[in-house]
């Protein structure tokens, strides 16, 4: 009887062989993820060299989304050394022991006013804040539904799925649609529409008045993340928001220091009662160790820099004009849209990694494919930001290269990948 029991006895599950299934079908899907190894150099960004097997290559960045070029701001870097000399590395703790300085403190004051907001609350990412907030509403507000564009971040969907209530989901940009969802719902049932103002895989713009006046119409929040709009757009850098004037309308906006701003971290801004709720109940604020002070000062730098300044501004929107216009007149399909953001569309990852193989290979241009699941299967697309320091001439190389692999190879199958190869 032993023995049987130990022949039909079950062999331990192999783990490693589930990973290595797992990798092989993305692998075969054609969308395995390979991670360039880059040094910028300081002060010619987007200037960077390349490191593969033993030896490096000089190339251009045109993927950041370190969208004016902030990161290599002289004020940027002064702040952080300043910092560091001052005070160290670390923030010593979480806000709640010992990770509020007064870095921290100031840079939320900064936020405020940047948003015309009460208060602000800062998080080490705005993914964090995205998840964190989102989440913690729904408990906080029982019976709570979100309302959220279909085309909202993987952030946001976080957020509302750990939140644990009701969702709907309305069509993209869609306001009719969004009010039919709003409609269905009791009046008395609180209620959050959460979208985003660009969208950063199509560069699409949210109708924030529109959305706004639904919100008033039918007893809604609203919960915006300009996480691609921060610094970039409005008179002060508030956003699309505030270059719409419909800022005071909202009543969270979440954003990044890590892209217009050129940091890290992410935060949300709205009235004081709101923020020191998530403040007092989002584990995902009262569990994590602060950002360092020195990031938390080159913030600060960086939005007080741009509150001022409108040449970064002006010059990147004059950049992202020139190269949609430039590609499309050699005969390369953009994805329409009226922001910053210039994608290229492909339509097949395996395709779209040879485009960009190809690029950095030979022509020392660096472009991420965008793949699923970040864009939907049959959206793959190169997706490029131009920054205010792309020159003339490295937007002619850009051009000139693409539009020599589009002659040679309208977006069919296959030759990309033998152009890679040769």
């Amino acid at each position: 009887m032993l023995k049987k029991s130990l022949g039909e006895a079950k062999l331990p599950m192999n783990y490693e062989s589930k990973f290595e299934d797992a990798l092989a079908a993305v692998h075969r899907e054609g969308r395995y993820r390979v991670f360039a190894d880059l040094r910028r150099r300081r002060g010619s960004f987007p200037e960077a060299e390349r490191f593969a097997s033993g030896v490096s290559q000089p190339i251009t960045v045109w993927c950041s989304n370190d969208y004016l070029g902030m990161g290599q701001h002289p004020n940027v870097i002064a702040a952080m050394h300043e910092a560091i000399d001052s005070v160290g590395a670390g923030s010593g703790g979480t806000r709640n022991i010992s990770g509020t300085t007064h870095y921290h403190v100031e840079l939320e004051s900064e936020i405020a006013d940047l948003h015309g907001k009460e208060a602000a609350l800062l998080f080490t990412s705005a993914y964090v804040a995205n998840d964190a907030t989102l989440a913690t509403l729904v408990k906080l507000l029982p019976g709570c539904v979100i309302v959220s564009d279909e085309k909202n971040h993987a952030s946001m969907i976080e957020g509302i799925r750990h939140g644990g209530g009701r969702k709907l989901i309305f069509r993209h940009n869609d306001i009719e649609d969004l009010e039919v969802k709003l409609k269905s719902l009791p009046h008395d049932t609180p209620k959050i529409i959460a979208f985003e103002s660009v969208y950063s895989m199509d560069g699409h713009i949210a109708p924030i008045a529109a959305i706004c006046d639904l919100a008033e119409k039918y007893g809604a929040m609203t919960y915006l993340d300009e996480v691609h709009a921060v610094g970039i757009y409005g008179p002060r850098g508030g956003g699309i928001a505030e270059r719409d004037g419909v800022m005071h309308r909202v009543d969270i906006i979440n954003g990044t220091l890590a892209k217009g701003f050129g940091v890290m971290g992410g935060y949300i801004a709205a009235s004081r009662a709101c923020c020191d709720a998530i403040r007092s109940f989002a584990s995902g604020f009262i569990f994590t160790t602060s950002i360092a002070p020195a990031i938390a000062a080159g913030a600060l730098a960086s939005i007080r820099y741009l509150k001022g300044s409108q040449i970064e501004r002006a010059r990147h929107q004059e950049r992202a004009r020139t190269l949609k216009a430039r590609l499309s007149s050699v005969g390369v399909h953009i994805v329409p849209g009226h922001s910053h953001i210039v994608p290229v569309l492909v339509g097949d990852p395996v395709h779209c990694k040879a485009i960009t193989d190809t690029l950095l290979d030979r022509f020392g241009i660096y472009v991420q494919p965008i793949n699923y699941p970040t864009v939907p299967r049959g959206t793959e697309r190169l997706r490029l930001t131009p920054t205010p320091q792309h020159t003339d001439a490295q937007m002619a190389h850009l051009v000139a290269s693409i539009g020599e692999l589009w002659a040679a190879c309208p977006l069919s199958k296959g030759v990309m990948t033998k152009l890679a190869a040769e």
